[in-house]
């Protein structure tokens, strides 16, 4: 049986048709690539522009007078070294008690079986429907008086932390992955002694390095490009996070300035996902085949 392709075997044989193909691929590639990497562009030649030459109209494409010391000015006046260090305190505790919690709760829904545990991964997977703006009241008045201990979390890192944590897209990430782990694995473990816990640090987690990475990415880069939530429950300046941070310092700050700190504050994900972007697509498709 012939591969299906873009373009039939006849077609690609006659130079016609190949160079009608590599036509459109390089204008497909090329549409793509200047709506993805365009704006960055566009911002980082922002934040090296002149104050005059950033307010010009029409707009320069390519700044006339390179002016790089925007970008130190702008880190010293918006002191993003303290947003910066904020927001990586949030993202590493974030990340700790997501991969702690969520591997747990997927081990068990995958390995563990408990009662009714189609039911409970089925009401997990229906908040995602939920969109998470209509949470934001609730959880705000959850943690304004947290039930029980019946404490204000406000400026916090647990007010970060806590809703992060039951994360439903990376326990089903997980439990897809668990589930693609061979029972043979287990039981093998299991005559050797092993108990559940001894089994899931000894065996499963080696092998789930991929989607674990994964999942850690996710949560880094979520707590990264938050900004409602922060802004609403860090009110004070000393413990903000980058984005709202940037936001709340942006008032008479040259808007040269203001685009040089969005760069700056924009360059770690983006350099995360272009080492670990292997990774990420390898983590996500891990576990959807078995065989």
């Amino acid at each position: 049986m012939a591969e299906r392709t873009l373009i039939s075997p006849v077609r690609w044989s006659r130079p016609r048709g190949r160079i009608l193909y590599w036509s459109v691929l390089s204008l497909v590639v090329a549409g793509f690539t200047l709506v993805f990497l365009g704006p960055l562009y566009w911002m980082a030649a922002g934040g090296l522009k002149s104050t005059e030459e950033f307010a010009r109209v029409p707009p320069t494409l390519v700044p006339h007078s390179v002016r790089t010391g925007n970008y130190s000015a702008a880190w010293q006046v918006m002191d993003l070294a303290r947003l910066l260090a904020n927001t990586l305190y949030y993202a590493l505790g974030a990340l700790v008690f997501q991969l702690v919690l969520d591997v747990a709760a997927a081990y068990s829904l995958s390995k563990l079986r408990p009662v009714l545990g189609k039911a409970v991964l089925g009401m997990m997977l229906a908040t995602l429907m939920v969109p998470a703006a209509v949470l934001v009241v609730p959880q705000y008045l959850t943690v304004l008086d947290m039930p029980l201990i019946e404490r204000n979390l406000l400026d916090s890192p647990w007010v970060i932390w806590l809703p992060s944590v039951t994360n439903a897209f990376g326990i089903f990430l997980l439990k897809r992955f668990f589930d693609s782990i061979p029972r043979e694995v287990l039981d093998a473990a299991a005559i050797d002694g092993a108990s559940a816990l001894r089994t899931l640090r000894s065996v499963v987690l080696p092998m789930s390095r991929p989607v674990l990475g994964v999942v850690s990415i996710f949560a880094v880069v979520g707590v990264w490009k938050d900004f409602l939530w922060p802004m609403l429950t860090l009110p004070d300046p000393a413990l903000q996070t980058l984005n709202v941070g940037i936001y709340s310092l942006s008032r008479g700050v040259p808007e040269n300035h203001l685009t040089a700190a969005l760069a700056m504050a924009s360059a770690p994900t983006l350099v995360l996902f272009l080492i670990f972007q292997r990774n990420i697509m390898g983590g996500l498709t891990a576990g959807s085949l078995k065989g």
